[in-house]
């Protein structure tokens, strides 16, 4: 199968294409792909920090989809992180999994990415209490990190934290297991941005290509058509 990205990079009507492979997929799945989008968004991201338990991390990426969070960033210093397909529900092909693995600095290469595109870190910690998550800000882009399931983050995202959020607790247990830490604090979060004025929502250049992107993963003969299409475009076609 090709690398859809680098696919991508080669078409430069990204329009064009989708309204080509529109044709070979019923308009229900265009409709729902559409009605998925206007509640996609990049204003809030996901990080997760060498988690080793598969349930954990197919979790993680299932709740994303489910509340509408586009993007995920694995950062990978010493747990391969592995999916499982009973719990993860096919969540991972609609949602943008990014892994860094192969950096000097994994961690710090991951969270300077992020403020380059513009978001503020905000580490999970059951630890730090300067920010609980009710009085939580949602107006600034926010890339929340979570740590691993025994040790937490590690000292390198700590430091590289812009702030820390915490969610409240009240009986003997020190914290809640990733998956559950993860959901409650995306819910809260996407359940105030809904009812904001805040501009959250996709560009239409970026549900073009995400749209795109979902129906070549859709179309069990999409590499044969896209050809099609190229060879279309090029003048080349054969009769």
């Amino acid at each position: 199968m090709y690398d859809i990205q680098t696919l991508l990079k080669k078409v430069s009507e990204k329009k064009d294409l989708l309204d080509f492979l529109k044709n070979y997929m019923t308009d229900e799945r265009s409709e729902r792909f559409q009605e998925v989008l206007k509640n996609r968004t990049r204003h809030f991201t996901v990080v997760v920090e060498d988690l080793h338990k598969e349930r954990n991390a197919s979790a993680i990426v299932r709740t994303c989809d489910c509340f509408g969070i586009q993007d995920v960033y694995v950062i990978e210093n010493n747990n391969e992180y592995l999916l499982s397909e009973g719990i993860s529900k096919g969540a991972d092909k609609w949602v943008n999994v990014n892994i860094y693995d192969n950096f000097p600095d994994n961690t710090g290469q991951c969270l300077s990415d992020l403020r380059s595109m513009g978001y503020q870190i905000i580490a999970t910690s059951p630890n730090k209490s300067e920010n609980n998550l009710e009085a939580f800000d949602i107006s600034k882009k926010t890339a929340f990190i979570f740590g691993g399931e025994k040790d937490g983050l590690s000292e390198r995202a700590m430091e590289e934290a812009d702030g820390f959020i915490s969610i409240p607790m009240y009986g003997f247990t020190e914290s809640f297991n990733i998956s559950v830490a993860g959901a409650l604090l995306l819910y809260n979060v996407m359940s105030k941005l809904h009812k904001s004025k805040l501009n959250w929502h996709l560009e239409p250049s970026e549900m073009i290509v995400l749209q795109l992107e979902w129906t070549i993963k859709t179309i069990a003969s999409s590499e044969q058509l896209i050809s099609k299409y190229m060879e279309k475009r090029s003048g080349t076609v054969k009769k």
